[in-house]
Protein backbone atom coordinates (compact mmCIF):
# COMPACT_ATOMS: atom_id res chain seq x y z
CA UNK A 1 0.00 0.00 0.00
CA UNK A 2 1.04 3.59 -0.62
CA UNK A 3 -0.41 7.05 -0.27
CA UNK A 4 -1.37 9.26 -3.20
CA UNK A 5 2.28 10.16 -3.78
CA UNK A 6 3.04 6.46 -4.49
CA UNK A 7 6.19 6.44 -2.36
CA UNK A 8 7.39 4.09 0.40
CA UNK A 9 5.06 1.08 -0.17
CA UNK A 10 4.53 -1.32 2.73
CA UNK A 11 2.44 -4.51 3.06
CA UNK A 12 -0.58 -4.75 5.37
CA UNK A 13 -3.76 -6.77 5.78
CA UNK A 14 -6.53 -4.64 4.26
CA UNK A 15 -9.95 -5.28 5.83
CA UNK A 16 -13.04 -3.84 4.15
CA UNK A 17 -15.75 -3.03 6.69
CA UNK A 18 -19.36 -2.03 6.29
CA UNK A 19 -20.58 -1.25 9.78
CA UNK A 20 -19.61 -0.97 13.44
CA UNK A 21 -19.80 -4.74 13.98
CA UNK A 22 -17.23 -5.29 11.23
CA UNK A 23 -14.92 -2.72 12.80
CA UNK A 24 -15.19 -4.38 16.21
CA UNK A 25 -14.30 -7.75 14.70
CA UNK A 26 -11.09 -6.37 13.17
CA UNK A 27 -10.33 -4.47 16.38
CA UNK A 28 -10.26 -7.78 18.26
CA UNK A 29 -8.02 -9.40 15.65
CA UNK A 30 -5.60 -6.49 15.45
CA UNK A 31 -4.32 -6.50 19.02
CA UNK A 32 -0.59 -6.96 18.89
CA UNK A 33 -0.36 -5.99 15.22
CA UNK A 34 -1.85 -2.50 15.21
CA UNK A 35 -4.63 -0.87 13.25
CA UNK A 36 -5.33 2.29 11.28
CA UNK A 37 -8.42 3.39 9.33
CA UNK A 38 -8.16 4.28 5.63
CA UNK A 39 -10.59 6.13 3.42
CA UNK A 40 -10.02 6.98 -0.24
CA UNK A 41 -6.22 7.09 0.10
CA UNK A 42 -5.76 10.76 -0.80
CA UNK A 43 -3.22 11.42 1.96
CA UNK A 44 0.00 11.80 0.03
CA UNK A 45 2.33 9.96 2.40
CA UNK A 46 2.17 7.08 4.87
CA UNK A 47 -0.69 8.17 7.16
CA UNK A 48 -3.02 5.31 6.09
CA UNK A 49 -0.37 2.58 5.91
CA UNK A 50 0.50 0.12 8.67
CA UNK A 51 3.39 -2.17 7.77
CA UNK A 52 2.73 -5.72 8.95
CA UNK A 53 -0.55 -4.82 10.62
CA UNK A 54 -4.21 -4.20 9.83
CA UNK A 55 -5.72 -1.40 7.75
CA UNK A 56 -9.48 -0.74 7.80
CA UNK A 57 -11.02 0.17 4.44
CA UNK A 58 -13.87 2.37 5.67
CA UNK A 59 -15.40 3.19 2.30
CA UNK A 60 -18.14 0.55 2.72
CA UNK A 61 -19.54 2.43 5.74
CA UNK A 62 -21.07 5.24 3.71
CA UNK A 63 -24.71 5.66 4.74
CA UNK A 64 -26.57 8.91 5.37
CA UNK A 65 -28.23 8.46 8.77
CA UNK A 66 -30.14 11.71 9.25
CA UNK A 67 -30.77 14.98 7.42
CA UNK A 68 -32.04 18.27 8.85
CA UNK A 69 -32.69 20.54 5.86
CA UNK A 70 -33.79 23.47 8.04
CA UNK A 71 -30.54 23.42 10.02
CA UNK A 72 -28.46 22.32 6.99
CA UNK A 73 -27.00 19.40 8.96
CA UNK A 74 -26.34 15.80 8.03
CA UNK A 75 -25.45 12.77 10.13
CA UNK A 76 -23.33 10.32 8.15
CA UNK A 77 -21.09 7.31 8.48
CA UNK A 78 -17.39 8.05 8.30
CA UNK A 79 -16.78 6.24 5.02
CA UNK A 80 -19.03 8.47 2.94
CA UNK A 81 -17.16 10.68 0.49
CA UNK A 82 -17.46 14.40 -0.11
CA UNK A 83 -18.22 13.42 -3.70
CA UNK A 84 -21.33 11.50 -2.62
CA UNK A 85 -22.41 14.29 -0.27
CA UNK A 86 -22.25 16.75 -3.16
CA UNK A 87 -24.22 14.46 -5.46
CA UNK A 88 -26.90 14.00 -2.82
CA UNK A 89 -27.16 17.46 -1.32
CA UNK A 90 -26.10 20.11 -3.84
CA UNK A 91 -29.48 19.57 -5.62
CA UNK A 92 -31.11 20.23 -2.23
CA UNK A 93 -29.20 23.48 -1.70
CA UNK A 94 -26.35 22.31 0.55
CA UNK A 95 -22.62 22.19 -0.13
CA UNK A 96 -19.90 20.68 2.03
CA UNK A 97 -18.55 23.27 4.48
CA UNK A 98 -14.92 22.70 3.46
CA UNK A 99 -13.43 20.86 0.51
CA UNK A 100 -9.81 20.35 -0.47
CA UNK A 101 -8.68 20.14 -4.09
CA UNK A 102 -10.30 16.72 -4.46
CA UNK A 103 -13.83 15.59 -3.68
CA UNK A 104 -12.61 12.00 -3.24
CA UNK A 105 -12.13 12.30 0.51
CA UNK A 106 -14.18 10.52 3.17
CA UNK A 107 -15.75 12.39 6.08
CA UNK A 108 -13.66 10.32 8.49
CA UNK A 109 -10.52 11.27 6.59
CA UNK A 110 -11.61 14.91 6.45
CA UNK A 111 -11.82 14.96 10.26
CA UNK A 112 -8.68 12.90 10.86
CA UNK A 113 -6.65 15.27 8.67
CA UNK A 114 -8.77 18.32 9.63
CA UNK A 115 -8.76 19.29 5.97
CA UNK A 116 -8.84 22.87 4.76
CA UNK A 117 -9.84 24.44 1.47
CA UNK A 118 -9.94 27.72 -0.38
CA UNK A 119 -12.17 29.21 2.34
CA UNK A 120 -10.04 28.75 5.45
CA UNK A 121 -9.57 32.51 5.82
CA UNK A 122 -13.32 32.87 6.42
CA UNK A 123 -14.63 29.40 7.40
CA UNK A 124 -11.77 27.57 9.13
CA UNK A 125 -11.12 23.86 8.68
CA UNK A 126 -13.45 20.87 8.47
CA UNK A 127 -13.52 19.97 12.17
CA UNK A 128 -14.95 23.40 12.98
CA UNK A 129 -18.15 22.32 11.19
CA UNK A 130 -18.55 19.02 13.06
CA UNK A 131 -21.17 19.03 15.83
CA UNK A 132 -20.03 15.67 17.20
CA UNK A 133 -18.42 12.42 16.18
CA UNK A 134 -18.65 8.83 17.40
CA UNK A 135 -15.21 7.36 18.10
CA UNK A 136 -14.52 3.67 18.74
CA UNK A 137 -11.55 3.63 21.09
CA UNK A 138 -9.11 0.87 21.94
CA UNK A 139 -11.12 -0.31 24.96
CA UNK A 140 -14.12 -1.07 22.73
CA UNK A 141 -16.17 1.94 23.87
CA UNK A 142 -17.95 4.21 21.43
CA UNK A 143 -17.56 7.75 22.72
CA UNK A 144 -19.65 10.61 21.33
CA UNK A 145 -17.31 13.59 21.60
CA UNK A 146 -17.67 17.21 20.55
CA UNK A 147 -15.59 20.37 20.17
CA UNK A 148 -16.92 21.85 23.43
CA UNK A 149 -18.90 20.83 26.47
CA UNK A 150 -22.46 20.51 25.20
CA UNK A 151 -25.49 19.53 27.33
CA UNK A 152 -26.91 17.73 24.30
CA UNK A 153 -23.91 15.36 24.39
CA UNK A 154 -24.06 14.73 28.12
CA UNK A 155 -21.21 14.97 30.58
CA UNK A 156 -18.73 13.02 28.44
CA UNK A 157 -18.32 15.31 25.42
CA UNK A 158 -14.55 15.20 26.08
CA UNK A 159 -13.42 18.18 23.96
CA UNK A 160 -9.78 17.20 24.47
CA UNK A 161 -10.41 13.87 22.78
CA UNK A 162 -12.32 15.60 19.97
CA UNK A 163 -9.44 18.01 19.30
CA UNK A 164 -6.87 15.22 19.50
CA UNK A 165 -8.92 13.30 16.91
CA UNK A 166 -9.34 16.32 14.62
CA UNK A 167 -6.01 16.35 12.80
CA UNK A 168 -4.85 13.28 14.75
CA UNK A 169 -4.50 11.10 11.63
CA UNK A 170 -6.53 8.18 12.98
CA UNK A 171 -4.37 7.59 16.05
CA UNK A 172 -7.04 8.03 18.75
CA UNK A 173 -9.52 5.46 17.42
CA UNK A 174 -11.88 4.75 14.52
CA UNK A 175 -14.31 7.52 13.59
CA UNK A 176 -17.64 5.77 12.96
CA UNK A 177 -20.13 8.59 12.47
CA UNK A 178 -20.31 12.38 12.53
CA UNK A 179 -22.83 15.19 12.38
CA UNK A 180 -21.71 17.92 10.00
CA UNK A 181 -23.00 21.43 9.37
CA UNK A 182 -23.35 21.99 5.62
CA UNK A 183 -23.23 25.28 3.70
CA UNK A 184 -26.57 26.55 2.31
CA UNK A 185 -26.35 27.60 -1.37
CA UNK A 186 -28.84 29.01 -3.90
CA UNK A 187 -27.06 27.66 -6.96
CA UNK A 188 -24.39 25.19 -8.02
CA UNK A 189 -22.49 27.91 -9.89
CA UNK A 190 -19.65 30.06 -8.59
CA UNK A 191 -18.86 33.64 -9.57
CA UNK A 192 -15.10 33.79 -10.07
CA UNK A 193 -12.67 36.69 -10.38
CA UNK A 194 -9.26 36.07 -11.97
CA UNK A 195 -6.14 38.20 -11.62
CA UNK A 196 -2.77 37.48 -13.17
CA UNK A 197 0.06 38.90 -11.06
CA UNK A 198 3.61 39.40 -12.41
CA UNK A 199 5.60 38.59 -9.26
CA UNK A 200 5.44 37.53 -5.62
CA UNK A 201 5.17 41.03 -4.15
CA UNK A 202 2.10 41.91 -6.22
CA UNK A 203 0.45 38.60 -5.34
CA UNK A 204 0.97 38.98 -1.60
CA UNK A 205 -0.20 42.60 -1.71
CA UNK A 206 -3.38 41.72 -3.61
CA UNK A 207 -4.22 38.87 -1.25
CA UNK A 208 -3.57 41.00 1.83
CA UNK A 209 -5.67 43.90 0.57
CA UNK A 210 -8.74 42.10 -0.72
CA UNK A 211 -8.91 38.40 0.22
CA UNK A 212 -11.51 39.17 2.88
CA UNK A 213 -13.95 40.13 0.11
CA UNK A 214 -14.11 36.55 -1.17
CA UNK A 215 -15.40 33.28 0.27
CA UNK A 216 -12.88 31.20 -1.68
CA UNK A 217 -9.38 32.08 -2.80
CA UNK A 218 -6.34 30.29 -4.25
CA UNK A 219 -3.31 31.25 -6.33
CA UNK A 220 -1.50 28.99 -8.77
CA UNK A 221 2.11 30.07 -8.53
CA UNK A 222 4.99 29.53 -10.97
CA UNK A 223 7.78 27.96 -8.92
CA UNK A 224 10.17 27.74 -11.87
CA UNK A 225 10.25 31.45 -12.77
CA UNK A 226 13.27 33.35 -11.48
CA UNK A 227 14.41 36.94 -11.05
CA UNK A 228 11.82 39.65 -11.52
CA UNK A 229 9.21 37.04 -12.53
CA UNK A 230 9.64 34.87 -9.45
CA UNK A 231 6.30 34.09 -7.84
CA UNK A 232 4.19 35.18 -10.79
CA UNK A 233 0.75 33.72 -10.39
CA UNK A 234 -2.83 33.26 -11.50
CA UNK A 235 -5.16 34.15 -8.64
CA UNK A 236 -8.76 32.90 -8.71
CA UNK A 237 -11.29 33.95 -6.09
CA UNK A 238 -15.02 33.64 -5.85
CA UNK A 239 -18.27 32.78 -4.11
CA UNK A 240 -21.45 30.85 -4.85
CA UNK A 241 -23.81 32.74 -7.14
CA UNK A 242 -27.31 33.61 -5.98
CA UNK A 243 -30.14 32.32 -8.13
CA UNK A 244 -30.98 35.83 -9.37
CA UNK A 245 -27.38 36.26 -10.58
CA UNK A 246 -27.62 33.34 -12.99
CA UNK A 247 -28.46 33.66 -16.67
CA UNK A 248 -32.15 33.07 -17.35
CA UNK A 249 -31.52 29.64 -18.85
CA UNK A 250 -29.88 28.45 -15.61
CA UNK A 251 -32.43 29.96 -13.21
CA UNK A 252 -34.95 27.24 -14.00
CA UNK A 253 -32.68 24.61 -12.45
CA UNK A 254 -30.13 26.56 -10.40
CA UNK A 255 -28.91 23.61 -8.32
CA UNK A 256 -28.23 21.26 -11.20
CA UNK A 257 -25.02 19.39 -10.46
CA UNK A 258 -22.98 16.96 -12.50
CA UNK A 259 -19.39 15.84 -12.57
CA UNK A 260 -17.46 13.19 -14.42
CA UNK A 261 -13.99 11.74 -14.85
CA UNK A 262 -13.19 12.66 -18.44
CA UNK A 263 -10.14 10.43 -18.82
CA UNK A 264 -7.91 8.20 -16.72
CA UNK A 265 -4.12 8.20 -16.79
CA UNK A 266 -2.59 4.78 -17.64
CA UNK A 267 0.24 3.49 -15.49
CA UNK A 268 2.83 3.72 -18.28
CA UNK A 269 4.66 6.97 -17.67
CA UNK A 270 8.45 6.68 -17.28
CA UNK A 271 10.49 8.42 -14.58
CA UNK A 272 11.65 11.90 -15.50
CA UNK A 273 8.77 12.88 -17.78
CA UNK A 274 8.06 15.85 -15.52
CA UNK A 275 11.39 17.65 -15.56
CA UNK A 276 12.52 21.25 -15.54
CA UNK A 277 12.07 21.63 -19.30
CA UNK A 278 8.55 20.18 -19.52
CA UNK A 279 7.33 21.96 -16.39
CA UNK A 280 8.79 25.29 -17.53
CA UNK A 281 6.93 24.96 -20.83
CA UNK A 282 3.68 24.05 -19.05
CA UNK A 283 4.00 26.94 -16.58
CA UNK A 284 4.61 29.45 -19.37
CA UNK A 285 1.54 28.23 -21.24
CA UNK A 286 -0.64 28.18 -18.11
CA UNK A 287 0.36 31.70 -17.12
CA UNK A 288 -0.10 33.15 -20.61
CA UNK A 289 -3.49 31.58 -21.23
CA UNK A 290 -4.99 33.06 -18.06
CA UNK A 291 -6.73 36.44 -18.43
CA UNK A 292 -4.87 39.39 -16.95
CA UNK A 293 -8.10 40.41 -15.20
CA UNK A 294 -11.58 38.92 -15.43
CA UNK A 295 -14.63 39.41 -13.26
CA UNK A 296 -17.79 37.44 -12.42
CA UNK A 297 -17.10 34.42 -14.59
CA UNK A 298 -19.56 31.61 -13.94
CA UNK A 299 -17.85 28.32 -13.15
CA UNK A 300 -19.26 24.98 -12.06
CA UNK A 301 -18.30 23.32 -8.77
CA UNK A 302 -15.99 20.76 -10.45
CA UNK A 303 -14.26 23.45 -12.54
CA UNK A 304 -13.63 25.83 -9.64
CA UNK A 305 -13.01 23.42 -6.77
CA UNK A 306 -11.81 20.12 -8.25
CA UNK A 307 -10.26 20.54 -11.72
CA UNK A 308 -7.85 17.62 -11.26
CA UNK A 309 -10.68 15.23 -10.40
CA UNK A 310 -11.67 15.23 -14.07
CA UNK A 311 -8.51 13.20 -14.68
CA UNK A 312 -8.56 9.77 -13.04
CA UNK A 313 -5.36 8.49 -11.38
CA UNK A 314 -3.47 11.65 -12.32
CA UNK A 315 -0.77 10.75 -9.80
CA UNK A 316 0.52 8.16 -12.28
CA UNK A 317 1.91 10.91 -14.51
CA UNK A 318 4.85 11.21 -12.09
CA UNK A 319 5.99 7.71 -12.98
CA UNK A 320 6.88 4.72 -10.78
CA UNK A 321 9.08 6.68 -8.35
CA UNK A 322 6.12 8.83 -7.37
CA UNK A 323 6.17 12.37 -6.02
CA UNK A 324 6.19 14.38 -2.82
CA UNK A 325 3.70 17.08 -1.99
CA UNK A 326 5.51 19.60 0.15
CA UNK A 327 3.06 21.84 2.02
CA UNK A 328 4.11 24.30 4.69
CA UNK A 329 2.76 27.38 6.41
CA UNK A 330 4.81 30.51 7.09
CA UNK A 331 3.31 32.93 9.67
CA UNK A 332 2.27 36.42 8.66
CA UNK A 333 5.10 38.88 9.11
CA UNK A 334 7.64 36.47 7.64
CA UNK A 335 6.98 37.09 3.96
CA UNK A 336 10.72 37.18 3.37
CA UNK A 337 10.79 33.48 4.26
CA UNK A 338 8.17 32.79 1.58
CA UNK A 339 10.50 34.56 -0.84
CA UNK A 340 13.50 32.54 0.31
CA UNK A 341 11.54 29.29 -0.11
CA UNK A 342 10.62 30.20 -3.68
CA UNK A 343 14.15 31.35 -4.48
CA UNK A 344 15.58 28.10 -3.20
CA UNK A 345 13.03 26.00 -5.08
CA UNK A 346 13.32 27.89 -8.37
CA UNK A 347 17.10 27.71 -8.20
CA UNK A 348 17.26 24.04 -7.26
CA UNK A 349 16.40 22.48 -10.60
CA UNK A 350 13.44 20.64 -9.05
CA UNK A 351 10.21 21.19 -10.95
CA UNK A 352 6.66 21.69 -9.67
CA UNK A 353 3.77 22.61 -11.93
CA UNK A 354 1.09 22.01 -9.28
CA UNK A 355 1.99 24.79 -6.85
CA UNK A 356 -0.54 26.87 -4.91
CA UNK A 357 -0.46 29.65 -2.34
CA UNK A 358 -3.29 30.57 0.03
CA UNK A 359 -3.90 32.69 3.12
CA UNK A 360 -4.95 30.94 6.31
CA UNK A 361 -7.16 32.49 8.95
CA UNK A 362 -7.12 31.70 12.66
CA UNK A 363 -6.35 28.16 13.76
CA UNK A 364 -8.45 25.98 16.06
CA UNK A 365 -7.76 23.99 19.26
CA UNK A 366 -6.73 20.88 17.31
CA UNK A 367 -3.51 19.59 18.83
CA UNK A 368 -2.13 18.43 15.49
CA UNK A 369 -4.43 20.47 13.25
CA UNK A 370 -2.35 22.04 10.52
CA UNK A 371 -3.83 25.46 9.64
CA UNK A 372 -2.53 28.51 11.50
CA UNK A 373 -2.48 32.19 10.50
CA UNK A 374 -0.09 32.71 7.62
CA UNK A 375 0.78 31.80 4.06
CA UNK A 376 0.48 28.17 3.03
CA UNK A 377 2.51 26.96 0.05
CA UNK A 378 1.96 23.53 -1.51
CA UNK A 379 4.06 21.97 -4.28
CA UNK A 380 4.02 18.59 -6.05
CA UNK A 381 7.61 17.58 -6.82
CA UNK A 382 8.74 14.38 -8.59
CA UNK A 383 11.02 12.13 -6.53
CA UNK A 384 14.55 12.56 -7.90
CA UNK A 385 18.06 12.53 -6.49
CA UNK A 386 18.76 15.45 -4.17
CA UNK A 387 15.14 16.19 -3.28
CA UNK A 388 15.40 14.99 0.33
CA UNK A 389 18.29 17.31 1.10
CA UNK A 390 16.47 20.27 -0.46
CA UNK A 391 13.30 19.67 1.56
CA UNK A 392 15.27 19.24 4.79
CA UNK A 393 16.80 22.64 4.10
CA UNK A 394 13.39 24.18 3.45
CA UNK A 395 12.06 22.66 6.69
CA UNK A 396 14.68 24.56 8.65
CA UNK A 397 13.66 27.85 7.03
CA UNK A 398 10.04 27.16 7.95
CA UNK A 399 10.52 25.96 11.53
CA UNK A 400 12.88 28.82 12.35
CA UNK A 401 10.02 31.32 11.92
CA UNK A 402 7.39 29.21 13.68
CA UNK A 403 5.93 27.51 10.60
CA UNK A 404 4.87 23.91 10.13
CA UNK A 405 4.22 21.12 7.66
CA UNK A 406 0.96 19.25 7.00
CA UNK A 407 0.72 15.62 8.13
CA UNK A 408 -1.81 14.69 5.44
CA UNK A 409 0.76 15.64 2.80
CA UNK A 410 3.97 14.62 4.56
CA UNK A 411 6.05 11.55 3.76
CA UNK A 412 9.53 12.53 4.94
CA UNK A 413 9.84 15.24 7.62
CA UNK A 414 12.31 14.35 10.39
CA UNK A 415 10.71 13.70 13.81
CA UNK A 416 12.92 16.18 15.65
CA UNK A 417 11.87 18.92 13.21
CA UNK A 418 8.21 17.96 13.47
CA UNK A 419 8.35 18.28 17.27
CA UNK A 420 9.47 21.88 16.91
CA UNK A 421 6.60 22.64 14.54
CA UNK A 422 3.72 21.52 16.79
CA UNK A 423 3.85 22.98 20.31
CA UNK A 424 0.84 20.89 21.46
CA UNK A 425 2.35 17.56 20.47
CA UNK A 426 2.76 16.49 24.11
CA UNK A 427 -0.91 17.31 24.76
CA UNK A 428 -1.81 14.99 21.88
CA UNK A 429 0.43 12.24 23.22
CA UNK A 430 -1.19 12.57 26.64
CA UNK A 431 -4.72 12.15 25.25
CA UNK A 432 -3.61 9.25 23.10
CA UNK A 433 -2.01 7.56 26.12
CA UNK A 434 -5.26 8.01 28.04
CA UNK A 435 -7.52 6.37 25.45
CA UNK A 436 -5.02 3.95 23.84
CA UNK A 437 -2.30 3.15 26.41
CA UNK A 438 -1.10 0.08 24.48
CA UNK A 439 -0.80 1.87 21.14
CA UNK A 440 -3.32 -0.27 19.28
CA UNK A 441 -3.94 2.48 16.73
CA UNK A 442 -0.77 3.08 14.79
CA UNK A 443 0.55 3.70 11.29
CA UNK A 444 3.76 4.05 9.32
CA UNK A 445 3.50 7.80 9.88
CA UNK A 446 3.02 7.36 13.64
CA UNK A 447 6.14 5.21 13.92
CA UNK A 448 8.20 7.45 11.66
CA UNK A 449 7.41 10.56 13.73
CA UNK A 450 7.26 8.85 17.15
CA UNK A 451 3.69 10.03 17.67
Amino acid sequence: MTGWGRTAPTPALLERVGDEADVRKVLAEARGRGLVARGLARSYGDAAQNAGGHVLDMTGADRVLDVDLAAAEVEVEAGISLDRLMNLFVPLGMFVPVTPGTRYVTVGGAIAADIHGKNHHVAGSFAQHVRWLDLLTADGQVRRVGPAQDPALGADADPDLFWATAGGMGLTGVILRARVRMKPIESSQTLVDTDRTPDLDSLLALLTESDHLYDYSVAWIDCVAKGARMGRSVLTRGRFARRDELPARKQADPLRYSQAVKLSVPDVFPPGLLNLATVSAFNELWYRKAPARKRDQLQSIPTFFHPLDSVGAWNRIYGPRGFVQYQVTVPFGHEETVRRLLERISGSGHASFLAVLKRFGEGNPGMLSYPSPGWTLALDIPVVRGLAALLDELDELVVDVGGRTYLAKDSRVRPEVFERMYPRLEDFRAVRARVDPDGLFTSDLARRLHL
